[in-house]
């Protein structure tokens, strides 16, 4: 298999129920540690590995955290990246807690990114099930079928547009 194609079985197979419970918000959710366990039973039986590197990439005006989830079959890899600011204003927080929550925010959407994880009933979500996919979403959903995923799967997580549905399905 490629690393297209056993990336592809992941995301398509991959569960994480959301386990964690948000008091102040009163919302489910789950992070990075519950996406990087429910991608254990994976890595074994398909030969791949899952690494998360991050590094500041900007301090002014705000300190900018690019956080890369990498799956890799020790020959090939790919990677996903998501960008996230550290809220230095953030009341009740020491510094170091305010990099760590950012840190924290950064790995679950990049891995989100890597394994096309729906987040849509997050809070903190901006696209709804009864929406049209982003031009990110597309852009992955194209990847995903050029790399032997099914129009079926993406629909079972995302609402398909009739055009986007042409789109996917002339590549």
């Amino acid at each position: 298999m490629t690393i297209n194609e056993k990336l592809s079985t992941i995301q398509t197979k991959f569960k994480s129920k959301k386990s964690r419970f948000n008091s102040f918000g009163k919302y489910n959710f789950r992070s990075a540690e519950d996406i990087l366990e429910a991608t254990k039973p994976y890595l074994l039986e398909l030969g791949v590995s899952v690494t998360i590197n991050e590094t500041l990439i900007a301090s002014e005006p705000m300190p900018i955290i690019e956080s890369k989830a990498t799956i890799s079959d020790g020959k090939d890899s790919v990677t996903a990246t998501a960008l996230v600011g550290v809220d230095l204003m953030q009341k009740g927080m020491q510094t170091s807690q305010q990099f760590g929550s950012a840190s924290s925010y950064g790995k679950k959407y990049s891995l989100g990114n890597l394994f096309l994880i729906d987040d849509t009933q997050d809070s903190d979500a901006v696209n709804d099930h009864r929406t049209s996919m982003s031009k990110d979403q597309i852009t992955k959903a194209k990847q995903f079928i050029k790399s032997g995923g099914t129009l079926d799967a993406i629909k079972a997580k995302y609402a398909v547009t009739k055009e986007v549905e042409q789109e996917l399905t002339t590549l």
